[in-house]
């Protein structure tokens, strides 16, 4: 049992090979082993091995096989799951554990199916976990509390985490920082500052993960002299060594729009890591700076990081805000060097790049290299091929979604919806507009009337527009009447587009384009009294017409 004993080691990684060289043994003991500890111990080192190296066949054939698993036994195999992205699996043995009369979860079950709800960015499972641990009796146990803080936090549920939180007596370190991260998660700067205060009043000394958690919540400019504070006290307490710290410094003042102090705090580290190479990419391309964030993304390449998926989707979405085609092919070309250009979130940010440089032909191609296609990706090409005109091939792709089993969303129907005012497909669009309540149970919303309105004073339907309008259960905002005005400047109908003018002026008095609209519809009708008093209207309330401009970035590199 030589062998045997080295494997238990509990600072020993095992391969595969050597956790079924461990289960063989186990086997061949189990027998007349007299300590019922041991096997316990060996048991729960099999099944993390197991779960390490992927293989949870051999795992749930260990587990099912020991007679009366542990609670800890039960909690490796949720996690190993959980791990894996296994949720519905993970959650699946939690209720057969629940079930079972012998074993009952402890704190660290909760813990671990609190961590699937959290990376399954599921809120309505956290809040039932919640509920259960509160008929165990376990409300006050220290591991499940903090781990309902924890994931309240990253979900974004600040007050469920802060009600948590104030339940616990002496909260430690580790919930001290996950509260104050779940501020940072939602830039609550003033409640973090508060909560970080009263740490400190608490003798509480902070670490690198508190200020980490501290300076995300500055997303605000208005917030930046207290961000710099905070930047001052990282110094103060060594901690502006930390790359973690350097890395959310950089992104904060990206962030806060002042990014000299990003370029500075960003070339005062030795070997920035992706993340903090991400940071300022992305800060730059936030501040509309995307010429520069192209520049910073060559030498991020050259110095041999290698960006992940999401870096180059939002790299893509800048190339697609300034129609640089020559960019996004660059960035197209360096995601198929790299093997990623079949992951979700770049293909579709390929889809859209092209489309908005108009190119639509060559994001469908892109969209039909993909091999599992989801809803944003179905959504994106929609809209694409809508905005190009080809409704009719846009509604052939809803429908190949709609075989595929997938659900649209209200967003697959603005896409449709919008599609078919391009193309003037006024009976494909009533369909569609029927169907989104009646066939799939989505609410209608306003974006949705608009589009509608839209496509019916498009084909000339004036007064079924208007119709429309007055049956809307919401009230009608600027975009629906300025839809139906801009369909009766099209057909020329001046009744109705003083009706709409008139809602418009109510709505946004300072806008003027509203005001040019409709003297441009007086005009054509050569009602020059009513022109000459909008005119004035104008000039009398200071009001100017913002020039028109367009361009289309040549790409050149």
């Amino acid at each position: 049992m030589r062998l045997g004993a080295q494997l238990l080691d509990s600072s020993l990684c095992l391969t595969l090979y050597q956790t079924k060289q461990l289960h063989a043994l186990l086997l061949t003991a189990h027998h007349h082993a007299s300590d019922p500890l041991l096997l316990l111990a060996t048991t729960a080192k099999l099944l993390r091995s197991y779960a390490a190296n992927g293989d949870l066949v051999s795992a749930h054939h260990l587990f099912d096989q020991t007679p009366h698993p542990s609670a800890f036994l039960w909690n490796t195999i949720i996690r190993a799951h959980a791990l894996r992205r296994d949720f519905s699996r993970a959650f699946s043995l939690f209720s057969q554990m629940r079930r079972r009369s012998d074993t009952n979860p402890d704190g660290y079950t909760f813990a671990c199916v609190l961590r699937a709800c959290s990376d399954n960015s599921d809120p309505n499972g956290a809040k039932m976990v919640h509920k259960v641990i509160l008929s165990s009796g376990l409300d006050s146990d220290r591991i499940a509390g903090s781990a309902l803080v924890s994931v309240y936090s990253k979900l974004g549920l600040v007050d469920d985490a802060w009600n948590m939180f104030h339940e616990l007596s002496k909260p430690d370190l580790v919930l001290w920082n996950s509260m104050i991260s779940g501020y940072g998660y939602r830039g609550l700067w003033q409640e973090g500052l508060e909560l970080f205060r009263r740490m400190r009043a608490a003798d509480e000394k902070p670490d690198g993960y508190t200020l980490v958690g501290l300076i995300s919540c500055f997303w605000d400019p208005r917030s930046l002299r207290f961000g710099r504070g905070i930047h001052a006290l990282c110094f103060i307490g060594g901690y502006d060594s930390n790359p973690h710290v350097r890395s959310v410094l950089v992104s904060m003042y990206s962030r806060c729009e002042c990014l000299l102090s990003a370029y500075r705090v960003f070339g005062d580290l030795l070997q920035p890591d992706l993340v903090t190479w991400s940071a300022l990419i992305t800060g730059l391309l936030q501040a509309g700076k995307c010429d520069a964030s192209l520049t910073l993304f060559r030498s991020m390449t050259n110095s041999g990081k290698r960006p992940d998926h999401v870096l180059i989707a939002s790299i893509l979405s800048a190339c697609a805000s300034m129609a640089a085609i020559g960019h996004g092919k660059e960035i197209h070309g360096y995601a198929l060097r790299l093997g990623i250009v079949l992951n979700i979130t770049v293909s579709s940010a390929l889809v859209d790049t092209y489309a908005k440089c108009g190119l639509a032909g060559l994001g469908f191609r892109v969209f039909e290299s993909i091999p599992d296609k989801n809803l944003v990706t179905y959504n994106t090409v929609i809209a694409s091929l809508g905005s190009h005109g080809f409704a009719n091939e846009a509604i052939r792709v809803f429908d190949e979604m709609l075989d595929e089993g997938l659900r649209p969303d209200s967003g697959t129907f603005s896409a449709l919806l919008c599609a078919c005012c391009y193309s003037g497909l006024l009976d494909e669009g009533w369909e569609l507009f029927r169907r989104m309540g009646e066939e799939f149970g989505l609410e209608i919303q306003t974006e949705h009337y608009v589009y509608m309105v839209k496509l019916l004073a498009t084909v000339g339907c004036i007064n079924e527009a208007y119709d429309l309008i007055q049956t809307m259960p919401m009230a009608s905002d600027c975009g629906v009447w300025g839809a139906f005005l801009w369909g009766c400047c099209v057909h020329g109908n001046s009744d109705m587009g003083r009706i709409a003018a008139e809602r418009l002026f109510e709505l946004q008095p300072g806008k003027t384009a509203y005001r040019v609209m409709l003297s441009n519809l007086y005009a054509s009708k050569e009602m020059w009294w009513d022109v000459e008093t909008l005119r004035g209207d104008i000039m009398v309330g200071g009001l100017h017409k913002s020039p028109g401009i367009s361009w289309v970035g040549d790409g050149n590199l």
